[in-house]
C-alpha cells in the first residue's frame, strides 16, 4: 500500500467515525457523551487530521527525493 492509499483510508476511516459518531449521538444526548466526545473524540479527530497533514508533507518529500534520484 502507498502513502496515498494509506492516506484515503485514513480520511475515510475518520468520515466513518464522524458518521457513526453522529449516529450514536442522535440516541446518547446526555453529559456522558458530551464529557465522552470531548475527551475522545475531538482528541481522535485532531490526531487523525495531524497524521493527514504529516502525510501530505511527506509525500511531498519523497516526491523531491524522487526527482532528485533520477
Amino acid at each position: 500500500m502507498g502513502l496515498h492509499e494509506a492516506r484515503g483510508m485514513l480520511a475515510k476511516g475518520m468520515k466513518d467515525l464522524g458518521n457513526r459518531w453522529r449516529e450514536t449521538r442522535i440516541s446518547w444526548d446526555d453529559a456522558q457523551a458530551e464529557q465522552f466526545e470531548k475527551r475522545y473524540m475531538e482528541m481522535v479527530e485532531s490526531d487523525m487530521r495531524m497524521a493527514m497533514t504529516a502525510m501530505d508533507h511527506l509525500a511531498v518529500v519523497l516526491a523531491q527525493i524522487e526527482r532528485d534520484c533520477e
